[in-house]
């Protein structure tokens, strides 16, 4: 249900379960680690989704089996996060709960207009994955931070532009990433990699 596209330095992984609103059981998060982990090898990695959900998360049953306090989402989150090429989450819709890591993980988000983002860890009484609150206050603030994970509020995508959480809103975040790309693509891996240590210092 994780769809890996590779042309040439650009790959492309996608989360294909949209009947179940891309949520995501334990061997997708194991089959997109294992993508992000092999990604050394690319200069830019994209995240996307089938239909109209980036991901619901979690599948639930999967969750209250165990699956929302596994490892496994962080081993996704610090691969993503460890990659030295561009990463970029083209959020196709919505954005919520577990699924919040990889793509806070990520260099750049862009959302289409209709996305909601939501992380609703308060209500249901889990913790959010150890790296993802301190990843979410440096992009937008712990003031905001704790209105999305203590206070539950779901905002739209021009709140998340306003915050910082997304970088842009496009109609075909897919294609508005392959565009983004097209300098890295064209750059030295070492090129790469030195600017994005430069900027992460």
């Amino acid at each position: 249900m994780i769809r890996l596209d590779k042309d040439g330095d650009l790959w492309v992984a996608k989360i294909n379960r949209p009947d179940k609103a891309n949520s995501l059981t334990r061997a997708m998060l194991g089959d997109l680690a294992d993508i992000a982990e092999e990604a050394q090898a690319a200069k830019v990695l994209i995240l996307t989704g089938a239909g109209k959900v980036f991901s619901a998360g979690a599948d639930l049953d999967e969750a209250r089996a165990g699956l929302a306090t596994d490892p496994v989402w962080e081993r996704l989150s610090g691969a993503i996060a460890a990659l030295p090429g561009l990463t970029i989450a083209a959020l196709n819709g919505t954005l919520a709960g577990g699924a919040f890591g990889m793509t806070l993980a990520c260099d750049l988000r862009i959302a289409v207009a209709g996305a909601k983002f939501f992380y609703p860890v308060m209500k249901l009484g889990f913790l959010p994955q150890p790296s993802d609150p301190a990843r979410m206050a440096a992009l937008v603030g712990p003031a905001r931070a704790k209105l999305l994970l203590m206070g539950g509020q779901k905002i739209d995508a021009e709140t998340a532009l306003s915050f910082g959480l997304i970088d842009r809103i496009a109609d075909d975040p897919l294609a508005e990433a392959r565009i983004i790309a097209t300098d890295a693509l064209a750059a030295d891996p070492v090129h790469i990699a030195s600017i994005k240590r430069l900027i992460q210092r």
